[in-house]
């Protein structure tokens, strides 16, 4: 077997993987970058970036409609909003469709490598055809997510939709059912209903998205109807059978949908079933746990690190890339023999991922939300409810219609987390997020003076509201 030293050797060439491997070999290291399939990962051509590219566009439709003289017609044009999923995704490109990413890889003087990469022992990768790397220093595993599959009678009789099968669709279909309530759930029901799909959303409790306050799902559940998707509540798949064309689902209660494809979206776990973490043995299911620097925390030597999806902690690309810089800087620097700080808000510390995880839902109206949602229980919180009613939302579009939540530590008298729900409010979430992550106090946030007319004096309104 052929084998190559690194300092740094990184399995998984997503954006987590990426960013891990550049702060690496920003560090003076040499660094592997492991990719078995696309560089660039799940959220360049299977989810973030094609979800809202399908998004964007009835958005956009919808907003227009809100305001009187725009000239627009009733639908989207499905063909040329697929060809432009497509270019962001770079199908169709001669040179391969992650030459891009691959190219950036060499550029930052990282080694991208093609391969499906097992760890086989202490600082060592095998791939599939018998080399193996070993790493002076590290390896970081940053594989992500992978999607659950709950068990119902019947689905393996029909090949179901899952997120990738959702973004990457190249025809609308004419019936479309979505399981689950989450994220991707009411993402890709709004996103193909106003494709043209007649879309049929199956959830288990009265609204979608049930982990955020009430007044998001709700607004979001109206928004879903606006668009044309029929939502079942308190329901179930009870059974799938196949059919000519597609499947009949048996829902919880009696009834009988027909559609031509079913979009399973109940969820993610942890990639952590194929990377070899038996040879160290590790669980081969359930997400890797790491200290606040992204060290894995049951294996000896510290060599082993991970970051992203696959440590559980916060499934979302953002969160993981941030992760990636603390892993990639703190491999670096213990690499260096420098001394490591972990405190709270260090450099190699991912505490963000505790207090002010920002969020946003590009449904039509959107959902931002960073850090809490509610009072802590026993604690002097204070939950500040508010309409998003502001001259500047009345200019947005008429019968603008939002909300907003502000939760206060009142013993300390900052924020500790802000939701907001309406059209086009995801740009007001990093003023929130600074504002948890930096724990401004309320009588000094208070002179951050909103612009006239925007959607922000919404800052305004949710401070006298609490009183200030």
């Amino acid at each position: 077997m052929s084998g190559q030293t690194f300092d740094v050797v990184v399995i998984g060439a997503g954006p987590v993987g990426e960013v891990a491997a550049e702060r690496a070999a920003k560090g003076g290291f040499k660094v592997a970058l492991i990719e078995h399939e696309l560089f660039g990962g799940e959220c360049s051509y299977w989810a973030c970036v094609p979800s809202k590219a399908l998004l964007r566009p009835g958005n956009l439709l919808a907003a227009a409609k809100r305001i009187p003289g725009v000239p627009i017609g009733d639908a989207l044009d499905p063909e040329k909003v697929l060809a432009r999923r497509d270019w962001f995704v770079g199908r169709g490109d001669a040179e391969g469709q992650d030459h891009g990413q691959v190219g950036w890889a060499r550029g930052v003087g990282v080694e991208p490598i093609r391969g499906h990469g097992r760890l086989s022992g202490e600082r060592e990768v095998t791939l599939e055809d018998g080399r193996v790397l070993t790493a002076r220093h590290a390896v970081i595993v940053c594989t992500g997510s992978v999607p659950r599959t709950p068990a119902i009678p019947g689905l393996d009789t029909i090949k179901p939709w899952g997120s990738r099968e959702a973004t990457s669709a190249t025809a609308v279909p004419g019936r479309l059912a979505v399981l689950g309530g989450g994220v991707v759930g009411v993402e890709m029901a709004q996103a193909w209903a106003t494709l043209g799909s007649q879309v049929h959303l199956i959830i288990t409790g009265e609204r979608p998205l049930p982990r955020l306050p009430e007044f998001a799902g709700e607004l979001v559940l109206e928004g879903l109807r606006a668009a044309g998707v029929t939502v079942h509540t308190g329901s179930g798949i009870e059974k799938v059978s196949a059919v000519d064309g597609g499947a009949t689902l048996q829902l919880t209660g009696g009834e009988e949908l027909a559609v031509d494809e079913l979009l399973v979206a109940t969820g993610r776990a942890p990639a952590t079933g194929d990377v070899g973490l038996d040879v160290l043995g590790l669980p081969t299911s359930g997400p890797l746990e790491v200290d606040e620097s992204g060290r894995v925390s049951a294996v000896d030597g510290g060599w082993l690190y991970a970051a992203g999806d696959v440590t559980g902690r916060a499934l979302l690309t953002h969160q993981g890339k941030y992760a990636a810089r603390v892993a990639g800087d703190a491999v670096a620097a213990r690499g260096r023999g420098e001394d490591v700080p972990t405190g709270p808000w260090s450099k190699y510390s991912a505490t963000a991922d505790h207090h002010a995880v920002p969020q946003v839902i590009f449904t039509d109206p959107e959902v931002a939300s960073v850090g809490l949602t509610e009072a802590r229980e026993g604690s002097a919180d204070r939950v500040v409810d508010i309409d998003i009613a502001v001259a500047g939302s009345a200019l947005h579009a008429d019968g603008y219609t939002g909300k907003a939540r502000m939760v206060v530590d009142t013993e300390r008298g900052v924020v500790l987390g802000v939701t907001f729900v309406g059209p086009d409010v995801a740009e007001l979430l990093h003023s929130a997020t600074i504002a948890v992550v930096g724990e401004v106090p309320l009588d000094r946030l208070w002179h951050a003076v909103p612009s006239f007319p925007t959607i922000s004096e919404v800052w305004l309104r949710l401070l006298e509201a609490y009183g200030l």
